[in-house]
């Protein structure tokens, strides 16, 4: 395993050439970014003629106390989420502007709206061969000892789940526990892929790890949507109780457009918190990735929270049926990076997300609404498409990686893997995907690749985490490929950080940036890689400065811009006043 010298040097080339285009290229930002401390739909509030507006407010920890006084006195405090020093609270929108001027203050964004990530399409006759191809057919781990919080619409208890339900808590009526039930019922299919026993189907609809233990936090309503702050408050839950509800890792199959840098927006900064306590937490993409007017793919449109850098932000693959490889895309909607904001690539991982088959909720509204999308010749199952699917799937692969390790050593006491070093088994073992031209896909596509089940279980046995800091840290030799279905799936051996992609055999060591205190492409120095951010190359033909330019076009100007909703056009309008003519 070398550092690949000769990609590195038509990186370098490509700089050169598309240096010249983003020197000529107009501004993004001209007049430079808001100086307000609140996000674009708060800022966006007073032209609708509402008189009130929530919004969730970060404050200095210092001064938390004193903010909550000021608050309550200016509007009703809904919620306070101490874990990320913050407040959910209703306003006028008139009392906005002393929080603004207030030094205190970090940052005002709108309790926004957000919905899970489905895209229910036509129904075919078949569904995708989950556990094939992923190389699970024959694995001997499940999952089993590992806890995993679907933070959706619920779970309703079926067959597949066995008694493996072990705690439910509803955060649309304030985090009560209750019963497990699904309304909406996404969270039951999400919660069938990453874990479903496929009991019903005797075996065939099995989801990839049928032995974790399943804690459900609902945040999603009958109808689908949900409120952030209600996201925010069930992921401090989770922090929290980590111990207590044995939870591992955290499955976010929902979004919103963002508003606001991944820095300052609360949903993305709680994400963080649950990552920094040890957490792994698997986010969608989003599906927003297609133009529907022009049928063309977008660039920028990973929702909030995939945009967090500690997240694994998971898009959708599309398998064609097959329990073959070689034939997997890269789904139409799935949305490909960069960051709106940041510019971080993303998303970090493919996974299957296609017409997957999982467990129905009985009589919720999906089912009463859709229901072309019951599977008639498979009894008790249904079938959704989308970055929702593929981020269940990513989860159940993450529990494999947990378990796998943990069992894969007799050594006693060994320290668990980070969320940062399950994200680099995940991309390192990956494996490279093509579009139908067999031109690989670029990084703002697919992220480090598709997911390799039986790769990152085989890594993830062969790592011991008391290894020394800095030091080669595997107990046996790795072949870094995979035989999935009788084809060589060969690693990427990459791993895409944040704003550097780096080469080598990076995950065959334990390193600084595998430790929990570290965010996901946060002042790590990697040695010779390509960093972006002022002068990022990224494929044959991105550069990064002040704009983004993409072959001779900027990428936003035919393609996405993020406000009420995703409007596709050929002009962006920027804040409050710039014009982006991208013509």
């Amino acid at each position: 395993m070398t550092l690949m010298t000769s990609h590195f040097s038509r990186r370098i080339v490509s700089w050169a050439l598309a240096l010249a285009i983003v020197l000529a290229a107009p501004s993004a930002f001209a007049g430079g970014p808001p100086k307000s401390k609140r996000d674009l739909q708060v800022r966006e509030a007073a032209t609708h003629g509402a008189s009130t507006v929530q919004v969730i407010v970060r404050v200095k920890p210092g001064a938390h106390g004193r903010i909550k006084n000021l608050l309550n006195k200016a509007g009703v405090v809904k919620a306070d989420h101490t874990l990320i020093s913050a407040f959910t609270v209703e306003i006028p929108l008139e009392k906005l502007d002393d929080f603004d001027n207030d030094d205190d203050v970090l940052s005002m964004s709108i309790d926004a709206t957000l919905t899970g990530t489905l895209n229910p399409g036509v129904v075919p006759v078949q569904g995708t061969l989950l556990r094939s191809t992923l190389g699970l057919a024959s694995t001997d781990v499940t999952g089993a000892g590992v806890g995993v919080a679907i933070v959706d619409s619920g779970i309703l208890q079926q067959l597949d789940f066995d008694r493996r339900i072990t705690a439910f808590y509803d955060f649309t009526k304030g985090g009560v526990a209750c019963a497990p039930y699904d309304d909406y019922g996404h969270g039951t299919h999400v919660a069938g892929l990453v874990g479903g026993s496929g009991k019903i189907s005797k075996g065939v609809n099995a989801g990839v790890a049928p032995g974790v233990r399943l804690i459900g936090l609902k945040v999603l309503a009958s109808d689908g949507s949900g409120r952030t702050s209600d996201v925010i408050s069930a992921l401090e839950f989770a922090t929290l109780n980590k111990a207590a509800l044995g939870i591992d890792i955290i499955n976010l199959s929902l979004g919103h457009p963002p508003y606001e840098s991944a820095l300052t927006d609360p949903l993305d900064q709680a994400v963080e918190a649950a990552v920094r306590a040890g957490i792994v937490v698997v986010v969608a993409a989003g599906n927003a990735g297609l133009n529907p007017t022009t049928g063309q793919p977008g660039y920028g449109g990973i929702l909030s929270p995939g945009n967090a850098l500690s997240a694994i932000t998971v898009g959708a693959g599309v398998t064609e049926y097959t329990a073959s490889r070689s034939d997997d895309r890269v789904a139409p909607y799935s949305s490909r990076g960069p960051t709106w904001y940041d510019g971080v690539a993303k998303p970090d991982i493919v996974a299957p997300g296609h017409h997957l088959l999982s467990v129905v909720a009985t009589n919720s509204s999906l089912v009463i609404q859709h229901p072309d999308l019951q599977v008639l010749h498979t009894p008790g199952y249904f079938m959704l498409s989308g970055t929702s699917m593929a981020t269940g799937v990513a989860s159940g692969v993450a529990a494999l990686i947990i378990e796998a390790n943990r069992t894969g050593s007799t050594l006693p006491d060994r320290p668990p893997l980070t969320p940062n070093a399950v994200k680099a088994i995940m991309e390192f073992t990956a494996s490279q995907m093509k579009d139908a031209t067999g031109v690989p896909y670029d990084h703002l596509t697919q992220g480090a690749g598709l997911l390799n089940g039986a790769g990152a279980i085989a890594l993830a046995k062969a790592i011991d985490t008391a290894s020394p800091l800095g030091q080669p840290w595997l107990t046996t030799g790795i072949t870094p490929w995979t035989t999935i279905n009788n084809e060589i799936q060969v690693w990427v051996q990459n791993i895409v950080w944040g704003d550097n992609i780096v080469w080598g055999d990076t995950a065959l060591k334990n390193l600084p940036a595998w430790a929990t205190n570290i965010v996901w492409g946060d002042n790590i120095v990697w040695g010779s890689n390509i960093v972006w951010g002022d002068n990022i190359v990224w494929g044959s033909n991105i550069v990064w400065g002040s704009n983004i330019v993409w072959g001779d076009n900027i990428v936003w100007g035919d393609n996405i811009v993020w406000g009420d909703n995703i409007i596709w056009a050929s002009n962006i309008l920027w804040g409050d006043n710039t014009l982006w003519d991208g013509k």
